[in-house]
């Protein structure tokens, strides 16, 4: 009687996994095979129409035989903006040249990258172990949730939450710190906002992938953010104050 499994499949996955993270790595240090022109285009999409950014996702396993992106501009490019938003705190609020050194690069670390991979390994091992569709006969072939892909879809939430929680408070920044009702409640809403949207496009992009079941689950979230915001209102937290109390003490 044949097996039902090949373990050569599961050697050759691996194979290809590991080609597929040189190439991806390699391709960081030369901007010129960046398509930055389509990475700003799912930047813009992602905070106006996130399920074309996804339905082009399947274009792309369709053509590359792969969920996850071989272009790593949108990481670059994300990294970057962080970095100049952070400056710009910097610039503001900040009181030394090397302590915006050790802002920026904390930000980085803790708000993106190790937050990113920590969340994206999560995820990774939650859908593989736990959201599968079963194969219905054993000729069908496994598919697994790719943890790069994991990581794209951790960056292309992050991306909306940046504008909101970066970028427009920034601006409103003047206003979210100082003490009063209204500063508390707009503060709340902006980061109950920012962490609801970020969670509802984690949603999307395991929705849609197709050998995934009960993908409602990364919706969660969203229930308790909204039910932690009156909460926090109520007992008078900031998430303004306190995130820049934590970089900028001395200044605030």
């Amino acid at each position: 009687m044949l097996p039902t499994t090949s373990r050569s499949r599961s050697s050759s996955s691996s194979s290809r996994a590991n080609p597929m993270f040189l190439q991806y790595f390699r391709r960081i240090v030369k901007w010129q095979q960046m398509d930055v022109e389509y990475t700003f285009w799912q930047m813009l999409n992602l905070c106006t129409s996130p399920k074309v950014v996804y339905q082009h996702t399947k274009y792309h396993k369709q053509t590359k035989n792969q969920w996850a992106r071989d272009d790593p501009a949108f990481i670059v490019i994300c990294s970057l903006l962080l970095v100049v938003a952070t400056l710009a705190y910097c610039a503001t609020y900040d009181h030394s040249g090397s302590h915006a050194v050790f802002v920026v690069v904390s930000v980085f670390l803790s708000h993106f990258f190790i937050t990113g991979a920590v969340i994206a390994t999560c995820c990774w091992f939650l859908t593989n172990s736990y959201l599968r569709e079963e194969a219905p006969n054993s000729h069908v072939v496994e598919q697994r949730v790719e943890w790069l892909y994991t990581f794209d879809v951790h960056c292309n939430s992050f991306f909306p939450m940046f504008v909101l929680l970066y970028v427009v408070h920034y601006f409103l920044s003047p206003l979210l710190i100082t003490h009063g009702f209204i500063p508390l409640l707009l503060s709340n809403l902006l980061f109950m906002v920012g962490a609801s949207y970020y969670h509802y496009l984690n949603f999307l992009g395991y929705d849609v992938l197709p050998f995934l079941e009960r993908t409602t689950f990364f919706l969660y979230p969203i229930g308790i953010v909204i039910v932690l915001s009156p909460i926090l209102i109520l007992s008078g937290f900031n998430p303004s104050r306190y995130f820049m109390n934590m970089y900028f003490s001395q200044r605030l």
